[in-house]
């Protein structure tokens, strides 16, 4: 049975896939599935309940007979349009996120794992890095690079870049040692070639998994610190911002944070439960278990 077989046998794979491609479908085609612009306010359906329906003021001056789905928020916004538009600025941080970790993180850990040299210092400031909380050191570099989609990707980035180095340092200790790199360095293969033809490939499945838990790990970051306010302005719909802006009034309207966070809870579950089922089918040691 090839890998493919075994990944489309896996539960948590099919699961995961099945979620993700349905936000991916939701996220693609957002302006279609939404029902109004979701940063148009109108004073008239302030805090209006779910699934009510009413004319929707939009800036043409038109007023067309509109559901909200979701309701709308304390500033007349229709939430399941906003909530709709959040799942693209999720899924564009959670696996851009991943993909600058995963991208630095192999390139130091190769380094680390190959050098000696570079390996003591290299570490020692990765060491330093990980003694700081993640959340607070996201926050701190937010606020001194600014709330962009690219800065949040950065600042959340960075604190999962020494758990990857840390990762590959490993695999490539393990891997230098085995006995195809041997001959590669007996036939003078420049540490380029070696690094990129015969580690790099070895360690691309351990990653791939480290990936996926970035990933998720990356969303939910996100939608604390749009929560916290330390996020993306709130012109810009997340999750985690509709959830702050309705957290104060949640007792009388909890469906402005409910239904947010039913969209945040399975898109980290479902993330999760990927890399659970590639680590399943990817690691050795769980493969033959």
């Amino acid at each position: 049975m090839n890998t493919w077989q075994q990944l489309a046998k896996n539960s948590a794979v099919r699961f995961g896939m099945i979620v993700l491609g349905v936000l991916f479908f939701v996220a693609l085609f957002a302006p279609w599935l939404g029902t109004v612009d979701p940063s148009v306010m109108d004073s008239a359906h302030i805090n209006t309940a779910a699934a009510a329906r009413g004319a929707f003021a939009l800036p043409d001056g038109s007023s067309p007979m509109h559901t909200f789905w979701f309701g709308a928020d304390s500033f007349g916004r229709d939430i399941y349009s906003r909530v709709l538009y959040g799942t693209r600025v999720s899924l564009l941080v959670g696996f851009s996120t991943a993909l600058l970790a995963i991208g630095i993180g192999a390139l130091l850990g190769m380094l680390a794992g190959y050098f000696r040299i570079v390996d003591t210092i290299l570490m020692r400031f990765m060491d330093g890095l990980m003694a700081i909380p993640s959340i607070l050191l996201a926050i701190a570099l937010v606020a001194a690079l600014g709330a962009q989609v690219w800065t949040v990707v950065v600042a959340i980035a960075i604190p999962e870049i020494p758990r990857v180095t840390r990762l590959v340092r490993s695999l490539v200790l393990t891997l230098r040692e085995e006995p195809f790199v041997e001959a590669a360095k007996a036939l003078a293969t420049p540490t380029p070639t070696i690094l990129l033809r015969h580690i790099l490939p070895n360690a691309l499945a351990p990653m791939i998994v480290q990936g996926t838990f970035v990933a998720a790990s990356a969303v939910l970051t996100e939608a604390v610190l749009s929560f916290l306010g330390l996020g993306l302005p709130a012109d810009i719909p997340t999750w985690g911002n509709i959830m702050a802006e309705g957290r104060v009034q949640f007792t009388q309207y909890p469906g402005n944070v409910l239904f947010p966070a039913m969209f945040l809870v399975p898109t980290v579950l479902a993330i999760n439960l990927l890399g659970d089922g590639l680590r399943d089918v990817l690691d050795p040691k769980f493969a033959k278990r």
